[in-house]
C-alpha cells in the first residue's frame, strides 16, 4: 500500500464477490465456534449450522434489550463473554443517551487491533495520509465514540492532539493555531464549532486548513452536509459504527455523495422488513441486522440494529470495491419514528428542512397532546436578533408542511436557551 494508492487493504476490498462470500463464511464458522464459550450465544446458535442460509433460517434476531437482559444477570458482561473477560485491554459502553440502560462491552489486544484496521480502511479511503494533523472532539469517556480512529490515525503515521478536556472555543484556536487537516466528531458538535468559531470572529474556512471531516454517531441530513462543508472549507465524510461491533462498518465513498460502502470483510449486514422481519431487495428500505466477523470475546449474532437503510449493489459505484453500500448511510432509526396525526415523521426529517434555513442556529422538536390531539412544536434559536421575526417561524412551518405534510407551531427562543451536545444530539422529545 502506498499513498496514492486508493485501498488500505487492495485485496479485500477489491476481492471478486464470491471469493469474498467464501471468506464470510469462513471467518462466520470460525465466529461460531468462538461462540460456544458463550452461555447466551450457545443457547442461540445450533452447533450445525452449515450454511448462510441455514444461519438466518436457525439463528434466532436479537435486539439491545436481549443483550442488556443478559449482562444485567452477573454485571458487567453476565452471560455474553465467549472468553474469560480478564482478557480484556479495554472495556467500553454505549452512549446511554436513549435513557435505557448501556451495554456493556469488552475487546482483546487482537479484538482491538481487528478493529483498528477497520478505521485505517475508511481513513485511508477517504484521503488522509500519514504526516496530516487531527484531533477528535469528543469526551474520551466509556462510550467507544472516536476511539478506534484515534489509534488508527496514529497508526497511519498522523499526529493526534488530544482535546477531551478542551470547550468549544479552546477547540476552535487548536484548530487555527495547528492548521488541523482532519477532525472526527458528531455533525451536531461539527455545527457547534461553527457556531462558536463565528461568535469569536473567526471563518474556519478562511483561517483553518481542515482537509476532512469524520462525522458519525448520529444521522446527519444533506442540509447538515451542506452547511458544515460551506463552514469548514472541507469534505465531509460520514461513517458509522457501533460500540457492539467495537469499531465502523461503513463509510462514505469518494466516488460519489452518499455512497456509504459496507465493510463486509468486518460484518454480514442483513437488510429487513421492519414489521415481517423477511429480507428485502437491493433498493428497498429495510432495518440493517449485524453480525460481527472480528471479535473473539465479546461477539454479536444477527442483532436488530433498529437502523433504517436502503441497500445497493458493489457495482453501481465507481471507486472499485467489490463491497455493497447503503443509499444515504443510515437513513434513520426505526424506533425514532413517531406518528403524528397519521404521518411517520423522524428527527432527520425535520433536521433537513430546518438545516436548510442560514437563519437557524439551533432547534429542538417537542411533540405534544392538545385536547386529543397530536402537535409538533418547533423551538427555533435564530442566529442573531434580527433574524427572530414572525416571518421566519411562517416560513420554517410552510416548508415543513410542504415536506412532511405537518405544520407546525414554531417559537422562536432566545439565543442560547436551547442545549447544545457534544457527543449524540438528543433534539426529539416526545411528550405525548
Amino acid at each position: 500500500m502506498t499513498a496514492d494508492q486508493p485501498f488500505w487493504n487492495p485485496r479485500t476490498e477489491t476481492m471478486p464477490r464470491e471469493q469474498l462470500r467464501a471468506w464470510q463464511w469462513t471467518k462466520l464458522r470460525r465466529a461460531m465456534a468462538q461462540a460456544r464459550g458463550s452461555k447466551f450465544w450457545a443457547d442461540r446458535i445450533p452447533e450445525d449450522i452449515t450454511s448462510f442460509e441455514d444461519y438466518v433460517r436457525r439463528v434466532p434476531l436479537v435486539t439491545k434489550k436481549d443483550l442488556v437482559a443478559a449482562e444485567e444477570i452477573a454485571p458487567p458482561f453476565g452471560l455474553l463473554p465467549s472468553i474469560d473477560p480478564s482478557a480484556a485491554v479495554r472495556f467500553h459502553q454505549t452512549s446511554g443517551t436513549s435513557g435505557n440502560t448501556p451495554l456493556r462491552t469488552f475487546d482483546t489486544a487482537r479484538d482491538w487491533a481487528w478493529a483498528v484496521d477497520q478505521w485505517c480502511t475508511i481513513l485511508h479511503g477517504v484521503g488522509v495520509r500519514p504526516g496530516q494533523r487531527a484531533i477528535l472532539a469528543f469526551g474520551y469517556g466509556m462510550f467507544i465514540g472516536f476511539w478506534g480512529m484515534q489509534d488508527a490515525l496514529m497508526r497511519m503515521g498522523c499526529a493526534v492532539l488530544p482535546s477531551g478536556s478542551m470547550d468549544s472555543a479552546t477547540r476552535v484556536r487548536l484548530l487555527v493555531d495547528y492548521q488541523i487537516e482532519v477532525i472526527g466528531c458528531t455533525p451536531t458538535y461539527a455545527l457547534r464549532l461553527l457556531e462558536t468559531a463565528a461568535d469569536m470572529g473567526i471563518d474556519l474556512a478562511a483561517d483553518g486548513n481542515l482537509k476532512t471531516v469524520i462525522t458519525g454517531a448520529e444521522p446527519r441530513p444533506p442540509a447538515t452536509v451542506r452547511a458544515i462543508e460551506r463552514g469548514f472549507g472541507a469534505k465531509v465524510f460520514d461513517v458509522a459504527g457501533m460500540t457492539e461491533l467495537a469499531t465502523v462498518f461503513t463509510f462514505e465513498c469518494p466516488g460519489g455523495p452518499g455512497i456509504s460502502h459496507i465493510i463486509e470483510p468486518a460484518a454480514i449486514e442483513e437488510v429487513l422488513h421492519p414489521e415481517t422481519r423477511e429480507p428485502v431487495g437491493y433498493g428497498e428500505r429495510g432495518v440493517r441486522v449485524m453480525t460481527g466477523l472480528g471479535r473473539e470475546g465479546w461477539q454479536i449474532f444477527r442483532y436488530w440494529t433498529e437502523d433504517i437503510v436502503i441497500k445497493r449493489p458493489w457495482h453501481e459505484c465507481p471507486c472499485g470495491r467489490t463491497w455493497d453500500w447503503y443509499e444515504g448511510g443510515i437513513i434513520g432509526r426505526a424506533d425514532d419514528m413517531r406518528k403524528i396525526r397519521g404521518i411517520s415523521v423522524t428527527p432527520v426529517m425535520v433536521e433537513d428542512v430546518v438545516r436548510g434555513f442560514t437563519e437557524v442556529r439551533e432547534f429542538q422538536t417537542v411533540l405534544r397532546a392538545d385536547r386529543g390531539l397530536d402537535v409538533m412544536v418547533l423551538r427555533v434559536e435564530p442566529t442573531d436578533p434580527a433574524s427572530a421575526r414572525p416571518e421566519l417561524g411562517e416560513r420554517i412551518a410552510a416548508e415543513i408542511k410542504r415536506t412532511i405534510g405537518l405544520l407546525p407551531m414554531v417559537e422562536l427562543v432566545e439565543p442560547g436557551v436551547l442545549p447544545r451536545f457534544e457527543a449524540k444530539a438528543v433534539r426529539f422529545h416526545d411528550e405525548r
